[in-house]
């Protein structure tokens, strides 16, 4: 595995970027997972980050770390959104998301999330860049 998949698939947060109603950028700190081709983020369909997406599925984003070389490094993109609707894969794709960030999901908050989580956002990537100092 290359280093940008290995970095993105460690990774905690991701900055998403939608582009709302009067063209201008709004930007979200997500939880995500990515498989080495396509990312995902559990969220719900009334977020305004899906309203944005589905007026227009261009998107780009960012993830990074460090602040003092040599321990600078980021990943940033754009692709393409689609939003997974059909529940089971959702609750299945949103689990594994989850897992990435609690032990369990028996835990409350992971409990409540995945009951939160009526969607999935498939990036598939476009482009990436990567950055290191």
């Amino acid at each position: 595995m290359n280093k940008r998949d290995e970095f993105l698939k460690t990774q905690k947060i991701l900055r998403l970027c939608t582009i709302d109603k009067n063209k201008f950028p709004h930007i979200t700190p997500v939880w995500y997972t990515y498989s080495g081709k396509k990312i995902y983020i559990g969220t719900d369909t009334s977020s305004q980050k899906i309203k944005n997406i589905q007026k227009n599925n261009h998107v780009s984003f960012c993830v990074d770390v460090g602040v003092n070389a040599p321990d600078i490094y980021g990943v940033m993109g754009k692709g393409i959104a689609n939003i997974i609707l059909e529940i089971p894969k959702a609750k299945t794709i949103a689990k594994k998301i989850l897992l990435k960030y609690f032990k369990t999901l028996e835990n409350k908050s992971a409990k409540k999330l995945l009951d939160d989580t009526d969607c999935i956002i498939e990036i598939i990537p476009q482009k990436f860049s990567v950055w290191n100092y």
